[in-house]
């Protein structure tokens, strides 16, 4: 029997497998025939995807790029089916043996230098990961719960969300281990995920009941009820409160926190300058007496509640701390400070603030807010160190979100009336008037502010989809009418012809032309037709002397005059002129028979009256004024020509006018017919159109930045850690 890809054969099993419990078996199978229907769903559609990304293409490699992914992945499709579903029966496989190997090899892997320097693509592909498992799994918590549940029953070891072979960590990543032999870029690997998101992530709710129901048939856990998960354990900083809960990951979270805090370490022994904020315990001293991680967080929540409402460039934490330990040291007959772990956290908190509100991605207004972020942020780091090792991180992404969404805002006299100010004081306020020590909160602002955010992308997408189609609408017209306009001249000037023939072309017929080339193209069978009738028309009212004329004309008029008609019904030119312009044009037929009649029969000519009025061509013709070019200027030079050419739909940029006013506006699209870069604001609306060459003229003269649409934290964390490398090698 030949071997089809489409069909999961279980039988190819180590016995490995065999060993699990059989109601696991029964689920593996059922869920595994689930995921390969989802998989067949993700490649029949892969290449309409492709397809549409490189239709949209801004560049001939772009779009190259597109059609190789298009065939690498037809050629290698059945061998991903395949190993994703190898790996999927691993994961089964192992239920019961708890791989130490693996564990121990996948944290010797995680360090410090990774973190740093990880490289861009690897970078994106982790974040997209993370968001479409963090997404899956909390769309199928209870779900997912229940099932982990379920198998722990009847297994050795304890499952949780990220081991179970059905949980979205685990089948991301054998996705994308089924996927390495793919030779494509990041950005065509990211739609592929996307896809994946879609066709087999967003189909795990049936996966899930599915199995649920399977487990509950089998009399396992049939009358489960979950209680929402809690933990009320001591952290490691020694803090007995809630706390953000421990996942496998946490002893990578540990480790990367270590290795921040061994870099500070180094710096501090060395004595390289300072680091922005002053050092905890001085080496040596004995009549220090640190407070507890507990007592940190009571003195923070007190300070929160006296943060300015107007901060600029952030205010002096260290400060802040340094004069109420001071008070207390006072009250208490002892020298009180920060133990050395809660003190690391300030001052990488610190130095992250620093450079966030050092970028000049944000505006001034907006870093005055996000300046009264510090404290929270502070107060999760010390709650959770996985602050710094995971972009996940729902304060980390609160964060980023709103760096993200400011990259559109402009400066205004009356914020109070902005949308996006309003949300983002509101969050501000929130975190400062409640958040004490429970960081649930966190994940509770940042799905109110994605929330928030979608509507008005949905809103300002509208928008922009719309005056993208105007701008390529008008240059297609624009294209059309050129030409059109080419088609006439190349015709009409230099002759002299009736004038009612010449003026039928050029308001009538021209727009015939115009139609016919926006519907069906330049070149087009309906276009080439359209311009023979044009040309039998100027032939057939032009004296001509030979024998043949008189038979060619009277075989042309019936089929010409049928598709001047409907030519001209179809531009719905004005009935009267037409019934006119027909007349007249039946009178110059009829002289321009008897003259061809009279040449055929060898008769001198006799020179007439002509019957309508004569015009010359003499000037070329134009349908319309000329849209004045984009040109600069001046002339630019190349390395800021490269620059603007390695922009995309969707940069942002701020170009600061004669005035000093500066705009911000995103890049939506780029006409390239017309050499016109379209950009609108944050509502979507039409705000300017450039140049290639005045743009880049613009970037070489200050006036016009690109700005930085990466994660803000995640470029602050890697600022922080390049800048304690160079302290530790000066």
């Amino acid at each position: 029997m030949q071997n089809d890809a489409n069909v999961v054969h279980f039988k190819t099993l180590s016995d490995a497998a065999l060993r699990i419990p059989a109601a696991l078996v029964l689920v593996r199978d059922k869920a595994a025939q689930r995921l390969n229907a989802a998989l067949q769903q993700l490649f029949d559609n892969a290449d309409d995807a492709l397809f549409e990304m490189a239709d949209r293409a801004t560049s001939n490699n772009e779009q190259n790029l597109f059609f190789e992914a298009m065939r690498d992945l037809r050629l290698k499709r059945k061998t991903i089916e395949r190993n994703f579903l190898q790996r999927y029966f691993e994961r089964f496989a192992g239920l019961n043996h708890t791989d130490t190997a693996k564990n121990t090899a996948q944290l010797d892997a995680i360090s410090f230098e990774d973190l740093s320097l990880v490289q861009n693509d690897q970078l994106e592909e982790s974040v997209a990961l993370d968001t479409m498992v963090t997404k899956a799994v909390t769309r199928n918590a209870l779900a997912l719960g229940h099932l982990s549940i379920r198998f722990n029953t009847q297994l050795s070891r304890t499952l949780d969300e990220n081991s179970n072979p059905l949980a979205p960590r685990p089948l991301c990543e054998a996705f994308l281990d089924a996927c390495r032999g793919l030779g494509v870029e990041i950005k065509v690997k990211l739609i592929i995920l996307k896809l994946f998101e879609r066709f087999v992530l967003n189909g795990l709710d049936r996966v899930y009941a599915e199995a649920n129901q399977q487990l509950i048939d089998a009399g396992i856990l049939p009358h489960l009820k979950v209680a929402p998960p809690r933990n009320t354990g001591r952290s490691a900083s020694g803090y007995t409160g809630r706390t953000a809960s421990t996942t496998p990951d946490s002893e990578q979270d540990q480790e990367v926190f270590s290795a921040l805090q061994g870099l500070l370490a180094q710096v501090r022994r060395s004595g390289s300058g300072s680091m922005g904020v002053s050092g905890g315990e001085p080496a040596g001293a004995t009549d220090l007496h640190p407070i507890t991680s507990y007592d940190l967080m009571r003195l923070l929540s007190h300070l929160q509640q006296h943060v300015p409402s107007q901060v600029e460039n952030g205010h002096d934490l260290r400060g802040m701390l340094d004069d109420a330990l001071g008070r207390i040291s006072a009250r208490s007959g002892r020298k009180r400070v920060v133990g050395q772990v809660d003190d690391d956290v300030i001052n990488l908190v610190s130095m992250l603030f620093e450079f966030i509100l050092d970028d000049l991605t944000l505006p001034d207004s907006l870093k005055a807010l996000i300046a009264r972020l510090q404290i929270p942020m502070l107060k999760v780091a010390v709650l959770d160190k996985a602050f710094f090792s995971r972009p996940n991180h729902p304060a980390r992404k609160l964060l980023n979100e709103i760096a993200a969404a400011s990259l559109g805002w402009e400066e205004q006299n009356e914020l109070q009336r902005d949308g996006l100010y309003l949300k983002i004081e509101q969050i501000v306020q929130r975190l400062l008037n409640d958040f004490v020590d429970d960081p649930d909160i966190f994940n509770e602002l940042l799905n109110d502010f994605l929330a928030y955010m979608s509507d008005e992308r949905r809103r300002s997408e509208l928008l922009e989809q719309r005056t993208r189609d105007a701008e390529e609408g008008r240059a297609r017209a624009e294209q059309a009418r050129q030409q059109v306009e080419a088609a006439l001249n190349e015709r009409l000037v230099g002759r002299t012809l009736p004038e009612v023939v010449v003026r039928v072309i050029r308001e009538a017929w021209s727009q015939v032309l115009l139609l016919t080339c926006l519907k069906q193209g330049h070149g087009s069978a309906e276009w080439l037709a359209a311009l023979q009738t044009m040309d039998d028309l100027i032939w057939s009212v032009e004296p001509h002397e030979d024998a043949g004329a008189r038979q060619k004309l009277l075989g042309m008029v019936p089929g010409l005059l049928k598709a001047l008609r409907e030519g001209l019904a179809s531009a719905a030119f004005d009935p009267f002129s037409t019934s006119e312009f027909f007349t007249q044009l039946e009178a110059l037929h009829v002289q321009t028979f008897q003259q061809t009649k009279r040449a055929e029969q060898g008769a001198a000519t006799v020179a007439s009256e002509p019957l309508a009025q004569m015009v010359e061509v003499a000037d070329e013709i134009v349908l319309q004024p000329q849209v004045k070019p984009l040109e600069a200027e001046l002339q630019p030079d190349e390395e800021s020509l490269r620059t603007i050419d390695a922009i995309h739909v969707g940069s942002w940029i701020e170009l600061t006018e004669a005035d000093d006013h500066k705009v911000r506006c995103k890049l939506a699209a780029v006409i390239k017919s017309a050499g016109r870069y379209i950009f609108v604001n944050r509502a979507g609306m039409k705000v300017m159109e450039k140049s290639r060459e005045s743009l880049a003229v613009d970037l070489s003269h200050g006036k016009l930045r690109i700005l930085d649409d990466a994660l803000l934290f995640d470029r602050a964390l890697e600022s922080v850690i390049g800048n304690l490398r160079t302290l530790k090698r000066t």
